[in-house]
């Protein structure tokens, strides 16, 4: 039986406005979406449903995520805590191709100050599409997970 395409989304505020665009798209692509928030254009803290959304994929409770924020920059960098995340902030389609081909990426971050009118559609199409090639970019990605194994509990503080 093959595994269900159960997909996590989350936002801040800033991302709420196409929020519901990205979930569209994704159920009308046959995906089950887990809204990990934020529900409103209310000021709200982008690592704390970038963390939600992020852990559903390190649990194995969905197979990949999208967060959303302004730059992108601050949830990518929060979605890469959790461990077995390799989120990817994408502005563009061949962005999107690469880290899902290159670097097997799970969560995709999108800013929405950097996508172009009309590029989301194809943005989430080129990831949701775009097999991981393996081979030797497999070599790189498996050295990205041992470090990160080994390296687990030794966060400064």
């Amino acid at each position: 039986m093959a595994k269900e395409k159960k997909i996590a989304v989350a936002c801040d505020h800033r991302g709420y406005e196409i929020k519901p665009r990205v979930m569209d798209y994704l159920k009308s692509n046959g995906w089950t979406v887990v809204d990990c928030g934020t529900n409103s254009c209310e000021s709200a803290d982008y690592p704390d449903h970038m963390f939600s959304a992020a852990e559903k994929v390190a649990s194995g409770e969905c197979v990949r995520a999208i967060g959303v924020c302004y730059s992108g920059i601050g949830s990518s960098i929060a979605a890469n805590k959790v461990a077995g995340v390799r989120a990817a902030l994408v502005h563009n389609v061949k962005q999107a191709e690469l880290c899902r081909a290159h670097n097997d990426a799970n969560m995709l971050v999108l800013g929405t100050a950097f996508i172009e009118a009309g590029a989301l559609d194809k943005i989430l199409e080129k990831w949701l599409t775009t097999p991981f090639e393996g081979g030797r970019h497999e070599c790189r990605v498996n050295k990205i997970k041992q470090y990160e194994r080994s390296h687990a509990k030794s966060v400064p503080s």
